[in-house]
């Protein structure tokens, strides 16, 4: 809870690190991160934290690259032996499950102005992996990695945390309702992806 923990009055200052500042921003997650609230978590002054971040959107900005960096994209096969398809498909469902389990993160990984130099190293990285797997241009890779992510992130940030996700729907056949949305999330995703590698050939190679 926000707000649990008092600040420390006596004794040895603790310490503020870059590794701290995040792990408490990721458990309290970005949409409810406050100066106030990151330094009760802490258990140290809001005072102190500005010796650390300028304000609010640094410390954002800070713990959404931390908390990216942490995130394991989906390896391509080392021999490529899934297949390209199958491999979009675990993307997809990494992608969901990014926003899942941390709300907040998708301005982060999808507009320019946010997405911070290491963001985009650790991207581009894994392009390159998979273009290289694959024996595709790296342009080709990086226009079908983005086209997926955004898709996917955009949809999962919008209908994500599902309300009354375990409420039966009859019309639906009987699924609950969370389970109906990520069944159309899949489909959509599926769809988006056949599509996107039929015309891939399209993207210019270099």
């Amino acid at each position: 809870m926000i707000g649990s923990h008092p600040v420390t009055a006596r004794g040895r200052p603790r310490t503020i690190t870059r590794e701290r500042l995040s792990d408490a921003g990721i458990e309290i997650t970005l949409p409810n991160v406050t100066i106030l609230g990151i330094a009760a978590h802490l258990g140290v002054s809001a005072k102190a934290l500005y010796k650390h971040v300028s304000g609010l959107e640094e410390l954002k900005q800070q713990i959404a690259e931390d908390l990216f960096l942490r995130w394991e994209l989906p390896p391509p096969a080392p021999d490529g032996g899934e297949g390209l398809e199958s491999f979009m498909l675990s993307f997809s469902q990494s992608m969901w499950m990014l926003v899942e389990r941390h709300p907040g993160i998708a301005p982060y990984i999808l507009r320019e102005d946010l997405i911070t130099p290491a963001m985009m190293q650790k991207m581009e990285e894994h392009q390159k992996g998979v273009a290289r797997i694959f024996g595709i241009p790296f342009t080709r890779a990086n226009w079908l990695l983005f086209i997926v992510a955004y898709f996917c992130v955009s949809v999962a940030d919008t209908v994500l945390p599902i309300k009354d996700g375990q409420e039966v729907l009859p019309q639906r056949g009987g699924l609950k309702r969370a389970d109906w949305i990520k069944a159309q999330y899949d489909l959509g995703a599926r769809a988006l992806i056949v599509g996107s590698l039929a015309t891939m050939d399209q993207i210019p190679e270099g």
